[in-house]
């Protein structure tokens, strides 16, 4: 029997993280997925459904550190549901996603996500710098901020 679901999809929230009673760091977040069809007549239908994600462990500490709301993301894990009892004293089962595996889409200007990585410098934007002038050495590039185009973003 296999219990496996794969969602690409974006984040609702920025990322929450708690620590378990053995000091473990566990994640909780949603992500929305969406479909789009045209209807019989013609007319755009669109119907967006909500995933509560559970991350554990070192997996957790990374969406807490690099996933922020809006992020695209794929998401590998299983269905897991709970039992718990609603404020009306109704008994409800929720289910959620238990994640293994997490990788970042996007690009580096959609996902502000990213922002965090060293790679992608925050003044990319901004005026060059102009060339050296007189005796002075040649200046280099520090090592690691390679000329990455958002394409080429290895994942």
């Amino acid at each position: 029997m296999i219990n496996q679901v794969i969602l690409v999809g974006r984040l609702g929230k920025d990322p929450e993280t708690r620590y378990m009673t053995n000091n473990e760091p566990v994640c909780n977040f949603s992500v929305a997925t969406s479909e789009k069809w045209k209807d019989k007549d013609g007319n755009a239908q669109e119907k967006t459904e909500w995933h509560n994600i559970v991350v554990y462990r070192k997996l957790a500490e990374i969406c807490q550190e690099y996933l922020k709301k809006g992020a695209l993301v794929y998401l590998h894990g299983k269905i897991v549901s709970r039992k718990y009892t609603g404020k009306d004293g109704v008994e409800r089962i929720a289910y959620d996603i238990v994640c293994d595996d997490m990788k970042m889409l996007g690009s580096k200007n959609e996902n502000g996500a990213m922002s965090g990585y060293s790679s992608f410098p925050d003044n990319a934007n901004k005026e060059p710098p102009k060339p050296p002038t007189g005796n002075s050495p040649p200046q280099t590039a520090p090592a690691g901020d390679d000329d990455l185009g958002e394409d080429d973003i290895p994942f």
